[in-house]
């Protein structure tokens, strides 16, 4: 485990980011990614009866809508231990099989850094 404080700083905002988006939203994870420009994309669940995304889903989908080409880092606020097969495809899809997805408890400890791929 890791003190979000002795994270590199870049990596503490995107945790912070979707620490915050989980809060805000009430939803069951929040995410952040960070793309080859350094720019950060937050998002939460979204549960509609039509579209099921999970938060690290979303927050790639809106990276990749704002046109961004490469993932640096990925972060996810979430319950559950691990990042899931789906989650960390999504990162590597955009980011690379080596791109970082650190898995935080919802107060912001990050529990483990797993490689997207």
């Amino acid at each position: 485990m890791t003190e979000s404080n002795a994270l590199d700083p870049e990596d503490r905002k995107i945790v912070t980011l979707a620490r915050s988006v989980r809060a805000r939203n009430g939803v069951p994870e929040g995410a952040a990614v960070r793309d080859e420009t350094g720019r950060t994309y937050a998002a939460g669940t979204v549960a509609l009866e039509s579209l099921t995304l999970s938060a690290l889903q979303t927050a790639v989908a809106m990276a990749v809508a704002s046109g961004a080409r490469s993932l640096e880092a990925a972060a996810v606020v979430t319950v559950s231990e691990s990042a899931s097969v789906e989650d960390r495809a999504a990162v590597r899809d955009l980011g690379g099989p080596e791109t970082p997805v650190l898995v935080a408890s919802p107060d912001g400890v990050v529990r483990q850094t797993v490689p997207a791929g």
